[in-house]
């Protein structure tokens, strides 16, 4: 007779005001409950690239199932089965049919609420956007309802002209017509929000602080050795190598939080963030990851960088801003520059890919129970483009979407056909959002 006891799927190890979530165990799942009482739930996430892409080295010159990618998908190689791509998708509303916010303003504050965002002197207006309305559905289990993460701020870059260009360029979700939700810079500050008490610090609160800075991990250590004694050998090794990449997490942070301090003290820049485009990438896509695992939400926005950037890239000799080398005016070395910035992107989001899929979860990975978004709210940035819009998804979504091929669908297919289904599979149910004209055919795995 089977007498596992069975762990509550949100338990937590507690200690000294510190509260950290758990994976999910074989150990939550009732000894006699049915297969579907302990399936794990389904993420997704949207991963947001400025300034369009190169599509000359995107799109694959065959349908169907995934052969050999393009030169610019080529770091997803190795996980092609576990990617859809999808043509033709068109954000009509992101051209400028109406006064609007310029075209990298619409591209981006369109690119989730579906619907012409406006610019006015008066206000600003987009739309709930599409993670949001899911969010309102499925964020009551969760700790969070959604995350907004990004990697650059547009007012502190300059790329914006006034603050209702910087409302668009800065933000993929909108909680209301008027509302975004900034995404988080900081490393530090979107651990502090997961792990922490949610209280922010002055600069120097934050010097001392760090001077006798624990890991969270210590306040927890009698709570952790309770539940492991309790736990089979599966559930050990999942538990360690979850609690190992939170470690992992914080030595990241102080490596960039010192890094900075050699760099220059007195420096405007958030605390923590790296001076590394790579390493602060790893670092955000990292700590969503044991969002995701510990089903702190459910839900995600990650802006790579905000729309229109004019980021230099010289990590990999590209000293000239992104976005005017998109107005390259066909000239061979812009465009070359350009595809160079898309493949290092890429680059970055394969190295997640690969981590989601090492995490087993159920009977597969993170990345099966989760459906990844990536892409890009212009074509050709050259002549802003807003059809065939660059558009993949990385995971099935629980093994509801048929994954390693290529769709490409009827021109001006709405984006927001695409929305439709990708909430079914997150539990809403509705018959319109935005400009759609119907439920996107080719997902399923029929």
């Amino acid at each position: 007779m089977m007498t596992r006891k069975s762990i509550p799927r949100r338990a937590f190890l507690r200690g000294m005001g510190t509260a950290v979530a758990l994976p999910f165990l074989d150990a939550m799942v009732p000894a006699f409950a049915a297969p579907a009482t302990g399936k794990p739930p389904v993420r997704m996430a949207f991963v947001y690239v400025p300034n369009g892409i190169d599509m000359r080295y995107w799109n694959p010159d065959y349908e169907g199932p995934l052969a050999e990618l393009p030169r610019i998908l080529k770091p997803l190689e190795p996980f092609k089965d576990d990617i859809l791509m999808l043509g033709n998708l068109t954000h009509n509303t992101g051209r400028a049919l109406l006064d609007g916010a310029g075209d990298h303003g619409r591209c981006c504050g369109s690119y989730l609420t579906g619907i012409q965002v406006k610019k006015s002197t008066v206000d600003i207006k987009a739309g709930v956007s599409m993670d949001q309305i899911v969010a309102n559905k499925v964020g009551g289990q969760t700790r969070f309802p959604s995350l907004e993460i990004g990697l650059e701020d547009a007012r502190q870059s300059g790329d914006c002209d006034s603050g209702y260009s910087c409302a668009y360029t800065n933000n993929l979700a909108w909680r209301s017509e008027t509302q975004p939700l900034p995404p988080i810079l900081d490393p530090r500050a979107l651990f502090e929000r997961l792990f922490g008490n949610g209280v922010v610090l002055s600069p120097e609160a934050r010097v001392r602080e760090a001077k006798y800075r624990r890991s969270i991990l210590d306040f927890v250590t009698e709570d952790t050795r309770k539940l492991e004694s309790g736990l089979g050998p599966t559930d050990r090794r999942k538990l360690d190598e979850y609690l190992s990449s939170i470690r992992e997490v914080e030595r990241q942070l102080e490596r960039a939080e010192k890094d900075n301090a050699r760099i220059d003290p007195r420096m405007e820049k958030p605390y923590g963030v790296p001076a590394d485009f790579a390493e602060h990438f790893k670092l955000m896509t990292d700590m969503m990851t044991i969002a995701f695992q510990a089903d702190l939400t459910r839900v995600m926005t990650f802006l790579v960088t905000h729309e229109g950037t004019s980021r230099a890239y010289r990590e990999i000799g590209i000293p000239d801003g992104h976005h005017p080398l998109t107005h390259h005016r066909n000239q061979a070395d812009l465009m070359e520059k350009v595809a160079q910035i898309n493949c290092y992107h890429m680059k970055q989001f394969a190295g997640w890919v690969e981590k989601l899929k090492s995490i087993k979860e159920g009977d597969g990975t993170l990345l099966d129970n989760s459906m990844i978004v990536y892409g890009a709210g212009l074509s050709d940035g050259n002549r802003h483009a807003h059809e065939d819009l660059p558009t993949l998804i990385a995971g099935s979504a629980g093994k509801t979407i048929k994954t390693g091929r290529r769709v490409v669908y009827r021109k001006e297919t709405p984006m927001c056909n695409l929305f439709l289904g990708m909430m079914d599979r997150m539990g809403v149910q509705t018959d319109h959002f935005g400009d759609s004209t119907g439920r996107i055919d080719g997902l399923d795995l029929t």
